[in-house]
């Protein structure tokens, strides 16, 4: 059995290999020319829900199961779960951030979206003030508090503005056709709430990627 095992093995991880490395549409990007489009608003139909949350050894997640929904157009995507980013990953103009959120959604049909929060240091974030306490102390699982809410709007900063690309995962097997959402506006964290994330996790955001001759869309 190891014999036919071992080649296989080989063979998944020289293909996750490729696409990483190949790819034409990887992610995260350089945002530093943009197309503008009347592109459709972001409805946001995020609901509280009581808090799950993990250490996968890479930062940390909290995951949703309360169909908490993005609407763009007439397409709908359920929320499946944030997680946070050191540094940012995706640039705006040449602008490396400390921080990003990614919140990862599915439509029905198993589109996958990412949506992209860039952080500013600055003001404490609420959210993040709640979350940090409650990180598992290893990566063992979900940890549920079923008397401790969260609710990913807490995430969302006042402007609706975005950009949009076609990317990848940013981790193997990078895998290509995921809609990518970067909100034109940061939000903030303090520098000890980010010294305090950085204590636990190390940098885990992936080098910025050529674009290819993609275009990025941008909100009016």
């Amino acid at each position: 059995m190891k014999l036919f095992l071992l080649p296989l093995l080989l063979f998944t991880t020289a293909c996750f290999a490729g696409t990483c490395e190949d790819g034409q549409r990887q992610s995260p990007v350089d945002i530093s020319a943009t197309t503008r489009f009347h592109l459709p608003a972001l409805k946001f139909d995020y609901r509280a829900a009581p808090l799950r949350i993990a250490d996968d050894g890479h930062t940390v997640r909290v995951r949703f199961s309360n169909g908490s929904q993005l609407q763009i157009g007439t397409q709908r995507y359920t929320l499946q779960q944030f997680h946070f980013h050191t540094p940012g990953g995706d640039r705006i103009a040449g602008e490396e951030f400390p921080m990003a959120a990614h919140l990862l959604h599915k439509s029905q049909s198993g589109q996958l979206l990412a949506l992209v929060v860039l952080f500013r240091t600055g003001a404490e974030n609420p959210l993040l003030s709640a979350l940090l306490p409650l990180i598992p102390a290893r990566a063992d699982g979900d940890h549920r508090h079923p008397d401790f809410t969260v609710d990913a709007g807490k995430l969302l900063p006042s402007s609706g503005s975005y950009y949009r690309y076609q990317g990848s995962l940013t981790a193997p097997p990078c895998t290509e056709g995921v809609d990518w959402i970067v909100m034109k506006q940061p939000i903030e964290l303090s520098a000890t709430q980010l010294a305090r994330y950085r204590q636990r996790f190390s940098d885990n955001a992936r080098a910025v990627q050529p674009l290819h001759q993609r275009i990025v869309q941008e909100s009016f």
